[in-house]
């Protein structure tokens, strides 16, 4: 055996708990890649078995037009492909869109996609997971996700609206395997009731039985590319859900490289005597090199069986979070089970992984090591004394990385509203770090610890002191175990912080005024007579009704613009615009008003005519009187004085000063309770609505920056391990002065938090400061605002993570007898 690797697996034999400490960090790092695998096969795996498969039966399928050009796919195209020789059946695969009253009996503002399943029952192609396809008439499935969010089984009742808007009773009787579409209901309807539901139904796709391919594609027309079941089959899956989880999971890994190699060093400067004991006995430095590296390799392959192993189990934890909070209902898959264990490949995965990220780890930290010269090395610790020289030079190099730093991001503020601000302040983040908590980090992290001491022993005693010594004591161990948890929290601040202000800017300074509230059907069906009074409350000041109708608008040019007309009684919207600072004295029979990005785009001009095309009864002309901002009139382009151009379509409201938006909502549902596809949407429902999508985006973002913590907090458990391995003279000594366990216990304890609030408040401030440079380089000023909950108790999760980790150590201290420490040599 090669005297490298005998000398590895001794110290594997006679120190295996120090010989494995740097691979806690890669168990745990190795433990959240094969998590993130196996939770986004689970994911891609449950999207693609749900997605809508080709029947086996079908020969050949007539898909939708291809970009670009003017085909299409309608009932008068499965009419061609059926007069084809050969062909048995060409059956048009549609979806109509539909309204579930799911909420309290009463329509929701995402209406459902219904899949409409051929009356032949082998053409049914949406997989169920439960249950049965439904029948013609009277019977749907439901996806997933929905059934999940309401508790719907096979055998449930629940009620979908007709054309008219009025509920019809249908019986659940299949929950589909698919998901949800960003929140939007996903069903299955038969031919007959799709025929009740009303709507134009969309043709996706022809399937087309028998008849030759060519001559398909000849009846279907240029445009409609026509395939094979196989050539469908073999389309590569969608693997988009899978790199939401892979990136952070290689973030984790990075930083239990980070993690291990700061382990490493502590390590190998522990065994330093050993090592200038095996040079003056004649040992090369290549053989000691190659035996550390050997060890990591050792390690490295150990720590990734464990974490392949545990793998299973954190991405089953990260399941169940997902559901817990919501994200998985986003993301389209709930209630995923990923295997408990990992696959041959993946347990490779793990294991080649972590054996060779291990042995990277180590390089540095075993030439720094071999590098030492044997007196040196056998000098005791307590004479050792740095080289001042390199110390000075790594200061300097550290302050001129920051004041580069400064300059970039003055020179973005400076730039700001251009791409090159964004970049500025990009760059000079990345220094920042580099300089400040990477070739400065053991001079800033000390100086943190020692404030936070400070402050805390005014209310914890003298312990915290004590911790912050302990914390200068090795500055470049705890900039190294810091260094981590300080990214995770500037990234995850800086998120929260530049969507926050960003978004209050948006709601506090806009210039586009909007309804406090919108009183519409959900399927732009016509109100009914009373829809109006109804939506005339006590809380409301002013209200006009709207009579909206879609047409097309061709410019000079021949291009042609999808256009929101609207009809409205002159006088009532004479007083809204008035109401939102708008003239529009001359609106009467005879007037138009132009949105202003519309009139500018036509080159419309006021007390010029213009003409309104596409428009029932034929076009209209009228003469301009003013413009407007669009959200004013809940985006709508052109204004008529027609309030008979078509049946009522919304109602817009605004509230009285101090009036409740709840109960104006309240009160309008209950006047409508026999309209159930009637929706008020007010200003403040809608805001609540952002702000939990924001506050969704930053507990993913926490969570799955958690993967990080989670390794950076093994690096404090690991460092606290190795500083009582240290101490134990000193342990032993406080113990025979009187100190209790529990006092040595708190102790490690208040080292561990400090470490953890050195990260969280450090890396807190530092994501804060960026963010305000950010809003500056895009030209905002503001305070910054943020979802403050979120933060806090991820800053508290990583705490007590870090008290956690503490446990081991604190333990293993509180257990050192006084005079068994004392003789220790």
């Amino acid at each position: 055996m090669p005297t490298s690797l005998r000398l590895a697996v001794a110290e594997f034999r006679n120190r295996p708990g120090r010989a494995a400490l740097p691979g806690v960090a890669l168990v745990v790092g190795v433990a959240c890649l094969l998590a993130a695998l196996m939770l986004s096969d689970a994911m891609v795996r449950a999207t693609n078995e749900g997605a809508p498969a080709v029947p086996a039966g079908v020969d050949l399928v007539v898909r939708p037009p291809l970009f670009g050009t003017t085909a299409v796919l309608d009932q008068a195209t499965a009419d061609r492909v059926a007069q084809v020789a050969g062909v048995t059946v060409a059956q048009p695969i549609r979806e109509v869109r539909a309204d579930l009253l799911l909420d309290g009996g009463r329509a929701g503002d995402r209406r459902a996609t219904a899949d409409i399943e051929p009356d032949r029952a082998d053409l049914h192609r949406v997989p169920i997971l439960e249950g049965r396809s439904p029948g013609s008439d009277g019977e749907i499935a439901i996806d997933r996700v929905t059934a999940y969010e309401h508790g719907l089984k096979p055998g449930a009742s629940v009620r979908v609206a007709d054309a008219a808007g009025r509920p019809l009773d249908v019986v659940v009787r299949g929950i589909t395997k698919r998901g949800s579409l960003g929140e939007e209901p996903m069903i299955v309807v038969g031919e007959g009731l799709a025929a009740k539901l009303g709507g134009t139904p969309r043709v996706e796709a022809i399937y087309v039985l028998g008849g030759d391919r060519a001559a398909v594609a000849r009846a279907a027309g240029e445009g409609l590319p026509v395939d094979t079941r196989a050539e469908i089959a073999a389309e590569p899956p969608d693997n988009d859900l899978a790199a939401v989880l892979l990136p952070f999971s290689i973030l984790a890994l990075a930083t239990s490289v980070f993690v291990a190699s700061a382990t490493y060093r502590a390590v190998y400067a522990q065994r330093q005597r050993h090592t200038a004991l095996l040079r003056c006995l004649g040992a090369h430095r290549g053989p000691l090199v190659w035996a550390n590296l050997f060890e990591a390799l050792l390690t490295g392959a150990v720590a990734g069986v464990v974490g392949a192993v545990l793998g299973g189990s954190v991405a089953w934890l990260l399941a169940r979070l997902f559901d817990g909070t919501g994200l998985s209902s986003l993301l389209g898959a709930v209630e995923l089970s990923p295997p408990l264990l990992p696959a041959v490949g993946q347990l490779v995965i793990g294991v080649v992984t972590a054996a060779t990220l291990s042995a990277f780890a180590a390089v540095r930290p075993a030439l720094a090591a071999a590098r030492i010269s044997p007196l040196a090395a056998l000098r005791t610790s307590e004479g050792q004394t740095p080289d001042q020289a390199v110390v000075r030079r790594r200061r300097i190099f550290g302050i001129v990385l920051v004041a580069a730093a400064a300059l970039m991001g003055g020179l973005g503020v400076l730039a700001q509203g251009s791409l090159a601000a964004i970049f500025l302040v990009l760059f000079s983040g990345i220094t920042a770090v580099f300089g400040l908590f990477g070739v400065l980090g053991p001079v800033v992290v000390p100086a943190l610890g020692r404030i936070f001491g400070t402050v805390a022993s005014r209310f914890g005693g003298a312990q915290w002191k004590l911790a912050a010594a302990e914390v200068r004591r090795v500055p470049q161990r705890s900039a190294s175990v810091a260094m981590p948890l300080l990214l995770a929290a500037a990234m995850v601040t800086f998120f929260a912080v530049t969507v926050g202000s960003a978004q209050r800017m948006e709601d506090e300074f806009s210039n586009e005024p909007r309804p406090d509230a919108v009183v519409a059907d959900s399927g732009g069906r016509a109100l009914a007579g009373g829809v109006g009074a109804a939506a005339n409350r006590p809380e409301a000041a002013l209200t006009v009704v709207l009579h909206g109708v879609e047409a097309e608008q061709r410019d000079a040019e021949g291009h042609t613009f999808p256009t929101q007309v609207v009809g409205a009684d002159p006088e009532p919207l004479r007083d809204w615009l008035k109401g939102h600072h708008v003239a529009a004295d001359d609106f009467a029979p005879g007037a138009v008003l132009l949105e202003e990005w519309y009139a500018e785009r036509f080159g419309a001009q006021v007390g010029r005519p213009f003409t309104v095309e596409g428009l029932p009864g034929g076009p209209r002309t009228a003469t301009v009187v003013g413009t407007f901002t669009g959200s004013v009139l809940d985006d709508a382009d052109v204004v008529l004085a027609e309030p008979d151009l078509a049946p009522a379509s919304k109602v817009l409201v605004a509230f009285d000063p101090g009036a409740d938006p709840a109960a104006y909502e309240a009160g309008v549902r209950a006047a409508l309770a026999g309209s159930p596809t009637v929706l008020v949407k007010t200003k403040a429902e809608t805001t609540a609505q952002n702000q939990r999508y924001l506050d969704l985006g930053i507990v993913m973002l926490m969570v799955l920056l958690g993967l990080s913590v989670a390794v950076a907090v093994t690096g404090i458990g690991t460092a606290l391990t190795i500083s009582v391995q240290e101490r134990r003279k000193e342990l032993a000594l406080r113990r025979a002065l009187g100190v209790t366990k529990g006092g040595l216990q708190g102790g490690v304890v208040a080292e561990a938090v400090l470490l953890s609030l050195v990260g969280v408040l450090g890396g807190g401030l530092f994501g804060l400061v960026y963010a305000e440079l950010t809003l500056a380089a895009v030209g905002v000023f503001a305070w910054p605002t943020a979802a403050v909950l979120p933060l806090l108790v991820g800053g508290a999760g990583v705490v007590v993570l870090a008290v956690l980790a503490a446990f081991g150590p604190a333990r293993g201290a509180s257990r050192i007898r006084p005079a068994a420490g004392l003789a220790a040599g």
